[in-house]
């Protein structure tokens, strides 16, 4: 597998395909080398093959949760919403009360303009998977000005330590200008988990725009000697195959610059 993605990042996609056929010969039901396939598809623009390549995937691997992303969000790229929808469905079935898999439903109708949709999603993930924080999070963003301060109380009632449900009280913060309190839970947002790159990066973020140049230079610092992993934002720039010679700096300073300022 490194040898494909040591090809694919020093773009020989040609070889990279080479060994993925390899690969896929010797091990079908290893997920990651149908996600790499159906990428290298997606970037030379052969698209029809890419979704062919994922769903070849699910259906060997039918518990990789991202390979079910993979193509649901293949489909909402080309426009096709309904598709992607089903696609979504067909994943929930297959690995019941998953909340990524309920989040991404929950963004489709959400980035379709369909909130009535998404709120309705919401009610039945909660219901399914009470405890999970990345549930909470998105919805506290998801609720009117008014009401995101009682949502966050019960989120922090339901998952008091879940780095994500901390995050979006971070940013609640900062949405009201309390910069104070903001700053003093993006801290203990990293600090109860420094693998959580999105975290450092919103940090990053707030401190560019209301921190003084030693504070933004310590939240860099900071997130360096944590040399995060994970986080939906962070693994966008960190994955990306172009970025693979990136160190944890860099990844910091282009997450933090993708990201949009709470509202």
């Amino acid at each position: 597998m490194k040898s494909v993605r040591l090809e694919w990042a020093l773009g020989d996609l040609k070889k990279a395909n080479i060994l993925l056929d390899e690969g896929l010969k010797q091990y079908p039901d290893f997920a990651k080398l149908w996600m790499m396939r159906g990428q290298i598809l997606e970037q030379e623009g052969r698209v029809n093959e890419a979704r062919d390549v994922y769903n070849q995937g699910i259906k060997r691997c039918p518990n990789s949760i991202p390979l079910w992303l993979l193509l649901s969000q293949l489909e909402e790229r080309t426009g096709a919403l309904i598709k992607a929808r089903s696609v979504l469905e067909k994943a929930r079935l297959k690995n019941p009360k998953n909340p990524q898999l309920l989040l991404e439903s929950i963004r489709v109708e959400l980035r379709g303009g369909l909130k009535d949709i998404a709120l309705n999603l919401m009610a039945k993930a909660m219901q399914e998977c009470p405890n999970s924080g990345i549930l909470w999070a998105e919805a506290i963003f998801l609720e009117a000005r008014p009401q995101r301060k009682t949502k966050s109380v019960d989120a922090l009632k339901r998952c008091e330590h879940d780095p994500h449900v901390l995050l979006a009280v971070s940013k609640l913060f900062w949405t009201e200008r309390k910069t104070i309190k903001a700053r003093d839970w993006f801290n203990k947002t990293v600090k109860i988990d420094p693998d959580l790159g999105d975290a450092w990066a919103y940090y990053y973020k707030f401190e560019l725009i209301h921190g003084t140049e030693e504070q933004q230079e310590d939240v860099k610092k900071r997130c360096v000697h944590a040399e995060p992993r994970h986080g939906e934002n962070w693994c966008k720039v960190s994955k990306n195959i172009n970025n693979w010679r990136k160190k944890t700096e860099q990844i910091l300073i282009m997450t933090a610059a993708s990201l949009s300022i709470p509202t």
